[in-house]
C-alpha cells in the first residue's frame, strides 16, 4: 500500500512498536469494511488500493477472473508471489498477512486437492472477508489462522512454502519474523516473498520522507538488512531481486531463500536443549508434543529461567 501523505518524523519516532501494530490493523480492517459493503453495492465492491504499483492489477487478468470480485478487489501487495513461489502440485503453503485470501486462494488452486493453503492474519475483518471468499470459491484446501507474523500458530517443520506479499515490511519485529518463518518451514523448505526493499545507502529517516509506514515505505529494509536478517536466522541461496519502484530509491522485489535440508549445528541456529531460537521471545520446543520448560528440564539446560 502506498499512501505517499506528508508525514510528521517526529510522530513516527514516538510511536512505539505496540501502536505502530494497532496503526497497521486499523488500516486493514478498514479496507476490509470498505470491500464487504462494496460487495453488497449494486456494481459490487471497488478496488481499495488504485496505485498502478500495489494492488490487484500485478495479477494477470485469467488469476482475477478466476476468484472472487471481493478477494480481488482487497489485494494491497506489491507484487504476486503465487507467481513467483514455484507451487507444486501436493505441498502445504502458508501465506503471511493474508488479508482478503486473494494468494491463499491462488495457491490453493496451484498445490491442488492433495496440498493445503494456509492464511495467517491478525485483522478480524480481513479473516471474515477471506473466510466469505473461500465460500464463494468453493476452496476445500483452505485454512485461515488468527495471530501475527511474528508467532505463527503452527507446529515446526510442516510447511513447505512461506509466502508473503507487501506484509512483512510492516512488522515491527523483523527478526522474530524471519526465525519464525524458518521454524515453520520443513529442512529443504523456501520463501517466495514479494516485499518493499530499500536502496542500501538510504537511512532509515530517508525511508520515512518517502512514505509513511502504515504505506509499506518507512518500516522497509535495505537489501543488504534484508539479506542478513534472512541469513541470521538460517536460510541460504537468498535472492533479492527488485521489480519495480514503489519510491525514489524503493522499490517493489521478490525475495527467495531456502531452510538448508540438513540443519546446521545448534549453535549457528540458537538452538539447544531441544528448543530451538533458546532464550529468545520466539523460542519453541522442537518437539511440539512438550512445552519449552518441559524440554529444557529433559534436556538439563543450563538455561531454564
Amino acid at each position: 500500500m502506498s499512501e505517499q501523505t506528508p508525514i510528521d518524523l517526529r510522530e513516527t519516532v514516538r510511536q512505539t512498536p505496540i501502536d505502530l501494530r494497532e496503526t497497521v490493523r486499523q488500516r486493514y480492517a478498514a479496507a476490509a469494511v470498505k470491500v464487504t459493503e462494496g460487495g453488497t453495492a449494486c456494481c459490487g465492491p471497488e478496488p481499495v488500493e488504485v496505485d498502478e504499483n500495489f494492488g490487484s492489477t500485478l495479477y494477470a487478468a485469467d488469476e482475477r477472473d478466476a476468484l472472487p470480485a471481493e478477494a480481488v478487489a482487497a489485494s494491497l501487495g506489491c507484487g504476486n508471489p503465487t507467481a513467483v513461489a514455484e507451487l507444486r502440485e501436493g505441498e502445504r503453503v502458508l501465506d503471511l498477512g493474508s488479508g482478503g485470501g486473494i494468494d491463499v486462494l491462488l495457491s490453493a488452486r496451484r498445490v491442488g486437492p492433495t496440498g493445503k493453503a494456509y492464511g495467517l492474519d491478525m485483522t478480524d475483518e480481513m479473516l471474515a472477508l477471506a473466510l466469505a471468499n473461500t465460500a464463494k470459491a468453493g476452496a476445500t484446501n483452505v485454512e485461515f489462522l488468527k495471530g501475527t507474523i511474528e508467532a505463527i500458530p503452527l507446529p515446526a517443520n510442516t510447511i513447505d512454502v512461506v509466502i508473503s506479499n507487501c506484509v512483512i515490511n510492516l512488522s515491527t519485529d523483523k527478526p522474530a519474523v524471519f526465525t519464525e518463518t524458518y521454524r515453520v518451514l520443513r529442512p529443504g523448505g523456501r520463501i517466495g516473498v514479494s516485499d518493499v526493499v530499500a536502496d542500501d545507502i538510504l537511512t532509515t529517516e530517508q525511508r520515512a520522507e518517502r512514505g509513511n509506514y502504515v504505506g509499506c515505505i518507512a518500516g522497509a529494509l535495505s537489501f543488504a538488512e534484508y539479506r542478513a536478517g534472512l541469513e541470521a536466522a538460517g536460510f541460504t541461496d537468498i535472492e533479492i531481486t527488485p521489480t519495480h519502484p514503489v519510491a525514489d530509491g524503493m522499490h517493489s522485489a521478490i525475495v527467495r531463500a531456502t531452510k538448508p535440508a540438513t540443519e546446521p549445528d545448534a549453535v549457528a541456529n540458537n538452538s539447544c536443549c531441544g528448543v530451538q531460537a533458546c532464550c529468545t521471545s520466539a523460542e519453541q520446543a522442537t518437539d511440539p508434543s512438550v512445552t519449552v520448560r518441559e524440554a529444557k528440564s529433559a534436556a538439563g539446560c543450563a538455561c531454564q529461567g
